[in-house]
C-alpha cells in the first residue's frame, strides 16, 4: 500500500479523481478483510474541523461514483490528542489541512501506531499539513533561517525562525505544500541547502503525490519539486504529472 501526498487546494468536486487512487487501495484493504465497503477514518484538526472533516470525506466518497465507502470521521479539537479508537479497524487513514502544528501535536500520541497500520498495507492519505506531518522531520510554518527570510513570512507570525519537529515518519525526506502558489520552494530549497534537512519534496496545489513500492508517482495539474544537496548547493528538478 501507499502514502498519497497531496500539496493542498484539491477542495472541489473536479479534484475528487486526486482521491480516487487511495479510495481504490482501501477498498482492496477491505476487500482483504471481507467488507463491501472500505471502512476510512478521516481525521481534522482544523479550526473548523468538523466540516472540514465531513468535505474531505465528501471528496473521497466522490472520487468514485461506483464505489461506496464507510467514513469514520474525528473532528479534533486545538490541545486535545487523537485517540487510538479513531484508528481502530480501518482500511485507510485520511488526515486533512490546518496549522501543521496543531496538526502535529493532535496526532503524536498515535504516530506509532499509525507506521504500524501503515507498514501492515493500510494507505495514508495526507492534505496539506496532513502530508507535511508524513516526514521524518515535519516542517513547522516559521518562514526565517537564521533570522533571514526564505519565504512569504505570515502577518500573524512575522519573524518566526523555522523548526523541523519529529514527524510520522512515513518517507524519509521533509515535505513541502502549495509549493508554486504561495512560493514555498524558496523554504525548501534554504532548508535543504542549511543543513535543516538531508532534503525534500514540495508538492504544488491541486496534485498528488504517491509513494509506494515502485517510482514515485505523480498526479494532478501541479508539479512534485525534488530538492537535494549538490557540490556547489542544492540541485532542485521537477517530477511531473
Amino acid at each position: 500500500m501507499s502514502v498519497h501526498l497531496v500539496g493542498g487546494g484539491a477542495t472541489t468536486s473536479r479534484d475528487a479523481a486526486l482521491y480516487a487512487p487511495f479510495v481504490a487501495e482501501a477498498a482492496l484493504r477491505g476487500a482483504a478483510a471481507g467488507r463491501a465497503r472500505p471502512r476510512i477514518a478521516v481525521i481534522s484538526l482544523h479550526p473548523e474541523a468538523q466540516e472540514k472533516a465531513a468535505a474531505l470525506a465528501d471528496l473521497l466518497a466522490a472520487s468514485d461514483g461506483a464505489r461506496e465507502i464507510e467514513v469514520q470521521l474525528t473532528a479534533g479539537r486545538s490541545g486535545e490528542p487523537i485517540r487510538l479508537t479513531a484508528l481502530a479497524d480501518v482500511d485507510g487513514i485520511a488526515v486533512g489541512g490546518g496549522f501543521v502544528e496543531e496538526v502535529r501535536a493532535g496526532l503524536e500520541p498515535v504516530f506509532g501506531e499509525l507506521r504500524r497500520l501503515v507498514a501492515g498495507g493500510v494507505p495514508y492519505l495526507g492534505v496539506s499539513a496532513g502530508a507535511m506531518i508524513a516526514a521524518e522531520g515535519s516542517f513547522g510554518s516559521g518562514s526565517r533561517i537564521g533570522g533571514v527570510v526564505v519565504a512569504p513570512e505570515d502577518p500573524e507570525d512575522p519573524g518566526a525562525e523555522l523548526e523541523i519537529e519529529a514527524g510520522i515518519g512515513l518517507v524519509d525526506v521533509a515535505i513541502e505544500v502549495h509549493v508554486a502558489e504561495r512560493g514555498m520552494l524558496s523554504r525548501l530549497v534554504a532548508a535543504v541547502e542549511s543543513g535543516l534537512v538531508a532534503g525534500g519534496l514540495g508538492i504544488d496545489e491541486r496534485t498528488v503525490l504517491i509513494v509506494g513500492d515502485g517510482a514515485l508517482r505523480v498526479e494532478g495539474s501541479g508539479s512534485v519539486w525534488r530538492v537535494v544537496p549538490a557540490d556547489q548547493g542544492v540541485l532542485v528538478a521537477t517530477i511531473g504529472a
